[in-house]
């Protein structure tokens, strides 16, 4: 995966975190803290320490020492910061850097290019920077604070798995991966459940379609301009959930009985007719 990203240069990873009213009380967090959440976490996907050289495990005299470089240009960092401002002129025009400034050289940079690109090309976007750890503290502190965090790729990775958990299942959560247009005009893409495959339980029924199914909406979106249609997918998904529909991973300690992957998919295409 870490290739494919790489070698299409889907440098922008887009990942919402929407808790829908169903699922309010699902969530770890108090429904009110939680109820309505709508943000997106923009995590810079091709570059930092994931894939920063030198990198490996090396003996230095008698004992062993793993490396990994931080290492971002400032070209890298003004590309997903200009996506996080795009995104955000769509949706509530408010953006949140997120790095660690106060102890990393990448950092620094990562800030000052974020402001620069601001100041020249995005004013009417209100700007805020928050380092990384305490950005998770307000995520679960009032996670309602932000509409769009953009961040660098082990942050966004941190900060993204733990703002999934806000929503009450990791299987909710959608992702797209975007690079630069193409010839066509539509980005490079690729669009995936942020969860990745369950080996564990294929086959057997059990698995959380939503989540594909709400990339698929975001590809509706992002590379086929049909924001109407991916609402309209969406708003299947919430009105399915607000029947009580629950796949197993959606069970709370109230108990009940989950529907099958097929039975929830069946359900959403009947609401998505239903919407014509």
């Amino acid at each position: 995966l870490l290739r494919l990203r790489k070698e299409m240069d889907l440098y922008a990873n887009l990942r919402p975190a929407q808790c829908f009213d169903a699922l309010a009380d699902f969530s770890s967090l108090k429904a009110d803290v939680v109820g309505g959440l709508d943000i997106m976490i923009i995590r810079e996907l091709t570059s930092g320490v994931y894939f920063g050289e030198p990198r490996g495990i090396h003996k230095e005299g008698n004992e062993r020492v793993g490396v990994n470089t931080q290492r971002y240009t400032e070209s890298e960092i003004a590309r997903v910061a200009r996506s996080a401002f795009e995104l955000a002129r769509r949706r509530n025009n408010k953006v949140c850097s997120m790095e660690k400034a106060n102890v990393m050289e990448s950092g620094v940079l990562w800030r000052q290019v974020v402001t620069e690109v601001h100041a020249a090309e995005y004013s009417d976007v209100e700007l805020s920077h928050m380092y990384a750890d305490a950005g998770a503290m307000q995520l679960t502190r009032w996670p309602k604070q932000f509409d769009v965090i953009v961040t660098d790729n082990l942050f966004g990775d941190l900060l993204s798995d733990l703002a999934a958990m806000l929503t009450g299942s990791l299987g909710m959560l959608p992702s797209a991966s975007l690079g630069a247009p193409m010839a066509n005009g539509r980005p490079k893409a690729l669009y995936e459940p942020v969860h990745g495959s369950a080996p564990d339980i294929a086959g057997q029924g059990k698995a959380n379609p939503i989540a594909c199914i709400l990339s698929f909406a975001m590809a509706l979106r992002y590379s086929f301009d049909q924001g109407d249609e991916a609402t309209r997918l969406e708003k299947a998904v919430e009105a399915v959930l607000a029947d009580g529909l629950r796949t197993a991973d959606l069970m709370g300690p109230e108990g009940g009985s989950p529907v099958s992957t097929a039975q929830m998919g069946d359900a959403i295409v009947k609401a998505l007719d239903a919407s014509l």
